[in-house]
């Protein structure tokens, strides 16, 4: 039975202070309300940093409309192709078929073969159970030149195991094939976004001989074929651990998960543990502390009392920010985010007991697209979402973290925010845009 909303709508279940707030679960799972703001990366552009490989869906016409967008949105579409499933096909137990000869037929109708085909199969193939092992022996009995990549766009298993995003950065690494190890190689697996060459880590490496190499800079199949060569794996990303831990067992070399993070111990200790991993001398924080400490410093001079908003599509610690932020003097009164990350249980508890008035608003919670936006401060936002749910210009445009990296993200955010402090932005327009740095022509 339908129901009347309530008049006026209020936060109850959408906002909740802190201190009042249930870990890892802050918020309620019912209807969900999806905001216009699309920065982050879908399965779509993660898989396009593979290169020289060809995209295939097979899916329904109704699921194959965001993708097919947002390969356009991208200028990919040449990289991007699909196979229909239709409701007859399910009634009539062909979908394996289906499957095959369709993936067959768009192959033999491109130009020329690709390296690697990325193969999505959908919630239809897991809902009729089937043999997702027969559908790739056959394909790859028929294209043995091309090496086929075990994708999957399964929005089902969202709320439970790994989440489609989780499982495509484990699958596109799996096409890399074991080669020897190159002496002074390290190889970064799962980031959408290169790690700055002035991040702490990167300069750690390149002070003592190391090449480091990242997905973000492969031009050629060869050159993504040649990361496999690292005697080191990494990662940074927390939707890329499991599969760069999976990969790195399978190639036989040893992984760290070296996470983006504020803390300045935690950072110390992710430093020292790469030092010891490649047998080099401790790693010395107090430069970095320095350098940290004084673009806060910075910062808040200019920004002053102004309330400053963070969302968790900015950066994986969003609540690691708001304690840093907090701990040197800075008004920090929400964060927007819809679960908490096991990372961030210490800073939870952190904020709970030191900053307990500091709210946390829902971004997805069915009440948030009714409540009022924005208020009459000048507001500064740390990230997409919560700059459109404040309704500020002044905000940080990033997603994911970007490249921030260590003692030098920290200043690095700090110069983006005192940026975002001066200079108004139009958020109505630039929130919306899919896939932030990525190719676009929205």
């Amino acid at each position: 039975m339908l129901k009347r909303i309530q008049t006026p709508v209020t936060t109850e279940g959408a906002v909740i202070p802190v201190s009042q707030a249930s870990y890892p679960a802050p918020f309620a799972s019912e209807l969900e309300f999806n905001a216009p703001v699309h920065g982050t990366w879908n399965i779509v552009h993660i898989g396009m940093l593979v290169p020289e490989a060809q995209q295939i869906y097979v899916c329904a016409a109704n699921c194959m409309r965001g993708v097919i967008l947002t390969a356009a949105e991208m200028n990919a579409s040449d990289r991007f192709s699909y196979v229909i499933l239709e409701e007859q096909d399910l009634v009539e137990g062909t979908v394996e078929e289906i499957t095959i000869e369709g993936v067959a037929d768009v192959i033999e109708k491109l130009p020329r073969h690709p390296r690697a085909v990325m193969l999505f199969t959908v919630c239809l193939h897991h809902f009729l159970g089937c043999d997702i092992p027969h559908i790739y022996e056959q394909l790859r009995g028929r294209f043995p030149d091309i090496d086929f990549c075990e994708c999957y766009m399964d929005p089902i298993m969202q709320k439970g195991g790994l989440t489609p995003d989780q499982k495509l950065r484990r699958s596109m690494y799996q096409l890399l094939r074991p080669r020897p190890a190159k002496e002074k190689t390290v190889t970064l697996l799962g980031s959408d976004f290169a790690i700055d060459q002035t991040g702490d880590l990167a300069v750690l490496l390149r002070e003592n001989g190391y090449e480091l190499r990242q997905i973000t800079e492969c031009d050629t199949y060869e050159d993504f074929l040649a990361l496999a060569e690292a005697e080191l794996f990494l990662s940074v990303y927390p939707a890329a651990r499991y599969g760069a831990a999976e990969n790195a067992k399978r190639l036989g070399r040893a992984h760290l998960y070296l996470p983006q993070c504020f803390g300045y111990e935690e950072i110390s200790a992710h430093l020292n543990l790469l030092s010891d991993a490649l047998h080099l001398p401790a790693f010395d924080a107090e430069a970095g502390v320095a350098a940290a400490e004084a673009a806060l410093a910075e910062t808040k001079t200019l920004v002053g009392d102004a309330p400053i908003a963070i969302d968790g599509t900015v950066h994986p610690r969003p609540l690691g920010l708001a304690r840093l932020l907090l701990e040197h003097g800075f008004r920090v009164k929400a964060v927007y985010l819809d679960a908490i990350s096991g990372e961030e249980k210490d800073d939870f508890h952190w904020l709970q007991h030191n900053a307990p008035e500091l709210l946390l608003r829902a971004t997805i919670q069915v009440k948030a697209r009714v409540l009022p936006r924005g208020g009459g401060e000048k507001v500064l936002a740390v990230g997409q979402k919560a700059a459109w749910f404040e309704n500020t210009p002044y905000f940080v445009n990033m997603v994911q973290g970007a490249g921030l990296w260590g003692f030098d993200g920290i200043c690095r955010l700090c110069a983006l925010m005192r940026q975002a402090f001066l200079e108004e932005k139009n958020t109505e327009d630039l929130v919306p845009r899919k896939g932030l740095g990525c190719e676009s022509c929205v």
